[in-house]
């Protein structure tokens, strides 16, 4: 069965083809375009259509999600690409992209000129939330709008209304803020129990159902167990939204010691080259800290 809205979807990188694909498999008719076509492209097995330009991809949609890098990226795609342009009165746009909160609103103001609705919907579940449409969804804008879009997120996890423009990237940078600091305390912790000679796989088994329980804990404590990073949530995008928490936080008089902390700790990986490692390549830094204070190769 097909289902009446069409949908757009703007880019689809690691979260984002996995959500679009979520979306055909609901029965939307859908448009895909990546700034890299060849992310893109096998969403046409799906089903989707794969425009050759974002405006492309946009033109008839009831619903446009963008899924980008930054609050740049996002706003070079609706207002200087025209995807903007191409929407008719009344059409949502849905941005799933992790960006500061006043760029979030810099947006909705400028669409709601056009007569276009906006919801900053950030998401939280990482790419397996977004392929198992689990993931956590903050939404803010109009909470009616949210309600009635209702059929559109089914597929893509549990949505939750926030408050006005904006707050759904605020909610984004408080989740951002626990998962970095809670990372940088589960690679801490292990640190200290492997100096004392522990087992860092027994320490993580031991207090697994205890206070400290955490998906952090299950699986980036895991990969800190394997020393297995990869690339799946890159350092840089982890420094992106400490900067971008702490910019807000500035603006509000607020100060934040333990983000700040930990802020430093990222800055100083990603300038060391870990970048496109995982976020949980934290211990790898503590680590390899350790070793140069200490002299140990």
């Amino acid at each position: 069965m097909t289902m009446t809205r069409k949908i757009a979807f703007i880019g689809t990188g690691l979260m984002g083809a996995p959500m679009a694909r979520r979306l055909l498999g609901a029965g939307f008719e859908l448009a895909a375009w990546n700034r890299d076509g060849g992310k893109a492209a096998p969403l046409a097995s799906d089903g989707a259509r794969v425009g050759g330009s974002a405006r492309e991809a946009a033109e008839g949609a009831d619903v446009v999600f963008t899924m980008l890098t930054d609050g740049n990226a996002v706003e070079d795609v609706l207002f200087r690409q025209g995807v903007a342009d191409v929407l008719v009165r009344g059409a949502t746009v849905i941005d799933c992209s992790s960006i500061a909160p006043k760029a979030a609103r810099d947006h909705a103001a400028r669409l709601a000129e056009r007569g276009i609705r906006h919801l900053d919907a950030p998401v939280s579940g990482g790419v397996v939330g977004a392929a198992a449409g689990t993931l956590a969804i903050m939404a803010g804008g109009d909470g009616a709008v949210v309600a009635e879009l209702a059929d559109v997120f089914a597929p893509l996890g549990r949505v939750t209304h926030v408050g006005p423009d904006g707050t759904g990237q605020l909610a984004k940078l408080g989740n951002q803020q626990i998962v970095a600091v809670t990372i940088g305390a589960v690679a801490e912790a292990m640190m200290l129990v492997e100096a004392g000679g522990g087992s860092r796989e027994a320490f993580r088994n031991a207090i697994r159902g205890g206070f400290a329980e955490s998906r952090i804990l299950d699986l980036h404590g895991q990969r800190m167990v394997e020393r297995n990073y990869g690339n799946g949530g890159p350092s840089k995008l982890q420094l992106k939204d400490l900067n971008n928490i702490l910019a807000v936080a500035e603006s509000l008089s607020l100060t934040l010691p333990l983000t700040e902390a930990v802020r430093a700790e990222f800055a100083e990986f990603v300038g060391n080259g870990g970048g496109d490692v995982d976020h949980s390549g934290l211990l790898k830094h503590f680590e390899e800290k350790h070793a140069a204070g200490t002299g140990e190769a």
